[in-house]
This record gives C-alpha cells, sequence and structure tokens, in this order.
C-alpha cells in the first residue's frame, strides 16, 4: 500500500480568497524577495477583484514602483495587526516611487486602479489575519515568523 502523497505548497501563482474589510479579494501572495520584486510586472490579466499581497517578515516603511507593469494600479499600506493604513494610486509604467508615510507596516496590497474607492473600502478596513496565515501555511511558510498570530 502507497502512503498517501503530501501536497506541495502552493506557489505565487495561486490565488487566496481573503477579506478586506466586508470585501474578499483573490490574493497571489508575494513573500520571497524575488517574488516581490517581479510583482505584478507584465501583468494585464488580473481580474476585477484580484490582487497580490505583499508579506514582509518585519514592519517597515515601504516603498513600491510600476517598472514594467502596464496595469495601473491602486496600493494599500496595512500595519502590523491587519488594518489598512494608506492608500495611493500607482501609475503604468512609472519609475517614480510611492512610498508610505508609515515605518510599521507588514503588509501591501496592489488591486486594480480604483478598487479601493468603488468597493469602499477605507483606511481602518481590516485584513482577515486568520485567512492570511492559513494562505501562509498552503504556501509552506510559517504565519508565525512574519508577525501572523496563530489561528485560536
Amino acid at each position: 500500500m502507497l502512503a498517501a502523497a503530501t501536497a506541495a505548497p502552493k506557489t505565487v501563482a495561486d490565488f487566496f480568497p481573503i477579506r478586506v474589510g466586508d470585501k474578499t479579494v483573490r490574493m497571489q501572495l508575494a513573500v520571497r524577495s524575488a517574488e516581490m520584486q517581479r510583482g505584478l510586472m507584465g501583468r494585464r490579466d488580473l481580474g476585477p477583484d484580484e490582487g497580490m499581497l505583499f508579506v514582509y517578515d518585519k514592519p517597515q516603511q515601504m516603498t513600491f514602483w510600476m517598472r514594467n507593469t502596464p496595469t495601473p494600479l491602486d496600493i494599500g499600506f496595512f500595519g502590523t495587526g491587519g488594518k489598512l493604513e494608506e492608500i495611493y494610486p500607482m501609475h503604468p509604467f512609472d519609475e517614480t516611487t510611492v512610498g508610505s508615510q508609515g515605518r510599521e507596516l507588514s503588509f501591501a496590497l496592489e488591486t486594480n486602479q480604483g478598487w479601493f474607492r468603488s468597493n469602499a473600502v477605507k483606511p481602518g478596513a481590516q485584513l482577515d489575519l486568520k485567512a492570511l496565515g492559513e494562505a501562509m501555511k498552503a504556501r509552506g511558510f510559517d504565519p508565525i515568523k512574519y508577525g501572523i498570530p496563530a489561528a485560536k
């Protein structure tokens, strides 16, 4: 009798449904350095409720740019507790950095430009850290090492 095969960890190409406030976004998780550097470069196929969440291992001030990125995006910066702190528009191929005001941020979510406004997701909205923790486990990462509390 063969032992059951263990499923391979999910990759940056996989989507996870994670709520931000009252809305669910199908998120890809950029966790490794190479995934973060690539981000959404070259992408033209981002669905209306899709995005990429950048997950950092320690709180920090963040800067992003749109090198080789043809899709207009919004970026939302989240604090360590998962609260949405700031939202900024980003324009195709613009290499001007978009930086956070905050210095204690752990997550950044890129969505299609206008997504936050059209879904009435404003600063103060909460990222579902329980769902994020499960997604991180599915990717093969220990959520606690990224400051994501263990599910109760």
